[in-house]
């Protein structure tokens, strides 16, 4: 199975169709009920519910999953001698569950072709498809602007100093370039409130819309980010960075121990992270794209003439 690891809890919704074609005679019998197996579909929604249950057994790179909610749906379409069934399934998990939706289904349509083939011998099972999905990582890739800049400042002695080599903003840097964001600019400076207030409050003044800043956070004597940051910041967004702790907290006991903060300069978001390349790399996957939700409140606000205050 591929590492799902790092994705982020999240709920998902998956709905799954199949298509039977069968003769008049056997939609006759489903509907008297006189089909020698007994009730069609009640033994197919039953079939269908175990499978569902049961994917994971039955396909050997599908994950293990909770699932929170299944329901099936048969219709009929007697001009043409048509079942055609479907089957959503809702779960809270980091991976989807159309798999599930489509296995529950197959097996629904296999348990309708059992109990009619002895009485129809031209049943036919046309299709097996998934409808729709929903709830994933792509769910979030907000389209309504394609062209954000971001800044990546690496607060750091030892790496200004160039006694150690960055990794943790070059991390940030692949994981935006991966996000279509342009990095508008990168840099070092060292642990220092007041370079790391003015570089910050510079790209706020040049418009860009993310600053990210890795180092800093944590509790040793040079680390003051949060108190370099913290005065510019005029709206402050908790959930931010409790959302990136409590994502590390899954991974290491010590993510409770990071400072970060995040909030809003005018229209410029900056978020404070782990100096560390596990810890500013595990921010990025809590966080984005999540985050950039962000720019669809703001936007929205600013062309409504709505100000911060």
């Amino acid at each position: 199975m591929i590492d799902i690891s790092g994705k982020i809890t999240t709920q998902r919704t998956a709905i799954a169709g199949a298509t039977i074609k069968v003769s008049a005679e056997s939609l006759s019998a489903i509907k008297d009920n006189s089909v020698p197996k007994g009730d069609v579909f009640a033994t197919a929604k039953a079939a269908g519910l175990f499978a569902v249950k049961n994917t994971c057994y039955a396909l050997p790179h599908c994950h293990p999953i909770s699932v929170d909610f299944t329901g099936f749906r048969f219709s009929t379409v007697e001009k043409k001698s048509i079942i055609n069934i479907e089957c959503e399934v809702t779960s809270i998990a980091r991976t989807g569950c159309e798999m599930e939706a489509l296995h529950g289904v197959s097996v629904a349509a296999l348990t309708v072709y059992d109990m009619l083939k002895p009485i129809d011998k031209s049943i036919e099972i046309l299709s097996v498809r998934l409808i729709e999905k929903r709830g994933g990582k792509s769910d979030y890739l907000d389209k309504f602007k394609k062209d954000l800049s971001a800044a990546v400042v690496v607060a750091s002695d030892s790496i200004s100093q160039g006694t150690k080599e960055d990794k943790a903003g070059k991390a940030i840097v692949q994981k935006l370039e991966r996000l279509s964001i342009k990095v508008a600019d990168y840099c070092v400076i060292p642990d220092e409130v007041k370079i790391i207030r003015k570089r910050t409050e510079g790209y706020c003044n040049e418009g860009i819309d993310i600053v990210l800043i890795t180092g800093g956070t944590g509790l040793s004597p040079r680390d003051a980010t949060p108190e370099a940051i913290r005065p510019l910041i005029e709206r402050e967004v908790p959930g931010i960075m409790e959302a990136a702790r409590a994502y590390g907290q899954q991974r290491t006991p010590f993510a409770m121990l990071s400072r970060g903060i995040a909030g809003m300069k005018d229209r410029t978001l900056i978020i404070t992270m782990p100096g560390s390349t596990r810890g500013a790399s595990e921010t990025m996957d809590a966080l984005f794209p999540f985050i950039l939700h962000v720019f669809r409140v703001t936007d929205m606000n600013f062309r409504h003439g709505k100000k911060k205050g």
